[in-house]
């Protein structure tokens, strides 16, 4: 095991009705700007229920910025950034899934590179983006209510921001941006659309195996619970399929879904992240689902690259799949695994393949670069996947193995 250090403050206030506890957690006197997304939260009342609590003690300001896209775009977060700014608010609190919290901390660490108008400087939060936002030395406070299991996002200090004027969605980082608290309901995800909930599961299980299917290093901790997330997502997937109305799977769905990026199951093991860095340009060229990009690359990601992770993925086939059939040799035990992978994905109703999604081999060059453009030439564990890496891992995805 690799040496580490782990940090996470993040208060999480976990069950059914527990949206009510934002009046003990927001400061009293604080002026608050809720974020949120397309409308669900104010179909399903989850943002009367949230102003509702917020006014319940003290003497809050509240003001609110809806449209925060799935993909949340640079330039919304700019418009939010600057009405941080007009009413200046110095707190906020983010209600949605992954994108709204993502983008509520972009805007959380932005918020005060002003031009001398007072407006957010495109400029200046161009380049911390660009620059993953290391250097941001300053961030308004942020909570979370969590209405979306998938991302983590809301036990991490970590986004992802769309720009679509130049085609970019970037990933950043910055302790600052660690949420006070993340409030999760697992009734708020009632509601959501199947589409919507097979995404999270899907974001959620490949977010594991970014950090688990590398190469070993004797991390029994980190590996015993990788594994148990992925069994865990194996099981659920399917069983919140058939029975969407079963709380006790929707509450493991959303814990799981936490666990999986809150910086645990990561310390002090080797990190790969090249799967998400080609998804992150199917969508932003394709604007396809995130996690549906996710598990078009994956399966081509663990075919490409089956010899340097040989050894975590017959760990994976054993003891997540259970393939123990010794009359199969390595690269069979291998094959098995990812196939039963593809389908646990198509089970859940997602794309294997670019074919499954309507793209062909002419999508792969303007993918590569993209990737060029956005310096992703030196991706996985080693370091050792450039663009011709990723360009065989994308001609293995245009056709689908899984039967």
């Amino acid at each position: 095991m690799n040496n580490f250090q782990y940090y996470n403050p993040v208060r999480i206030v976990f069950g059914e009705g527990q949206i009510k506890k934002l009046s003990d957690l927001v400061p009293t006197d604080a002026r608050v700007l809720i974020t949120y997304g397309g409308g669900s939260a104010q179909r399903t009342g989850t943002l009367d229920e949230v102003k509702d609590a917020l006014s319940a003690n003290g003497n809050r300001e509240v003001f609110e910025f809806g449209g925060i896209e799935p993909n949340p775009e640079f330039v919304t977060l700019l418009k939010a950034a600057d009405m941080v700014n007009e009413h200046n608010i110095d707190f906020l609190l983010a209600v949605g899934g992954g994108s709204v919290i993502d983008g509520s901390k972009f805007v959380a660490l932005v918020a005060s590179m002003t031009e001398e108008n007072g407006t957010v400087s495109r400029e200046q939060a161009w380049d911390a983006l660009t620059s993953y936002c290391k250097n941001v030395d300053s961030a308004v406070d942020l909570g979370a209510v969590l209405t979306i299991p998938a991302t983590g996002s809301e036990m991490n200090s970590g986004g992802v921001v769309n720009y679509s004027e130049r085609q970019a969605k970037l990933p950043f980082g910055n302790p600052l941006a660690f949420p006070k608290f993340s409030i999760l309901d697992p009734t708020k995800t009632l509601t959501l659309p199947e589409r919507q909930v097979m995404n999270g599961v899907a974001d959620a299980f490949v977010h594991v195996m970014e950090q688990y299917l590398t190469y070993p290093v004797n991390a029994k901790v980190q590996d015993a619970f990788a594994e148990s997330l992925l069994k865990i997502l194996i099981e659920e997937g399917p069983a919140v399929k058939k029975d969407p109305e079963n709380m006790e799977t929707r509450k493991n769905i959303m814990w799981t879904a936490t666990m999986a990026l809150n910086g645990l199951i990561g310390t002090g093991v080797p990190q790969d992240w090249t799967t998400h860095m080609v998804g992150h340009e199917l969508t932003s060229l394709h604007a396809i689902d995130h996690a549906r990009t996710l598990t078009i690359v994956l399966p081509s990601v663990m075919r490409e690259l089956k010899d340097s992770k040989k050894e975590k993925l017959l760990q994976y086939a054993r003891n997540v799949w259970n393939i123990t059939d010794t009359n199969q040799d390595d690269d069979a035990i291998i094959e098995t695994a990812i196939a039963y992978t593809e389908n646990f994905f198509r089970d859940l109703g997602l794309p294997v393949s670019l074919e499954d999604v309507d793209l062909t081999e002419s999508a792969i060059d303007p993918i590569i670069k993209q990737l060029e453009a956005h310096k992703m030439v030196e991706l996985g564990e080693h370091g050792t996947n450039d663009l011709d890496v990723s360009r065989r891992i994308l001609e293995r995805a245009v056709t689908s193995k899984a039967s």
